[in-house]
């Protein structure tokens, strides 16, 4: 399993209703995404500037690479204005306090 953080600077003046209407846009590009268990998109108000991004969980390392190919990076830099910074991290292990899986889960190498 893949965890890709992705973050882009925003500006100040962009409130978490005003990134939630522009996320509600993007969100449904990701219903049924080849790869893509969960996303998780992201806003925190910072001195001078907005931080925004999403926390995305994939399967596999080739689904998000896929899913963050060059044609996406140029739709998020157009749609925000800043190109994104894209890190990603092994998940070895996880905890699920929602009841819908065992609490905690070992994953295999991506």
């Amino acid at each position: 399993m893949i965890l890709a953080l992705v973050t882009f600077r925003m500006p100040a003046s962009l409130t978490r209703e005003q990134a939630a209407a522009m996320f509600r846009e993007t969100a449904p590009n990701y219903v049924a995404l080849p790869g893509l268990i969960r996303k998780h998109y992201l806003h925190r108000a910072l001195p001078g500037h907005a931080e925004a991004g999403g926390c995305y969980l994939w399967e596999n390392r080739a689904a998000a690479e896929a899913g963050h190919g060059p044609e996406w990076r140029a739709r998020v830099t157009a749609k925000y204005g800043t190109e994104p910074e894209i890190r990603l991290f092994e998940v070895p292990v996880s905890v699920d306090n929602t009841g819908m899986a065992p609490p905690i889960a070992e994953h295999p190498a991506a």
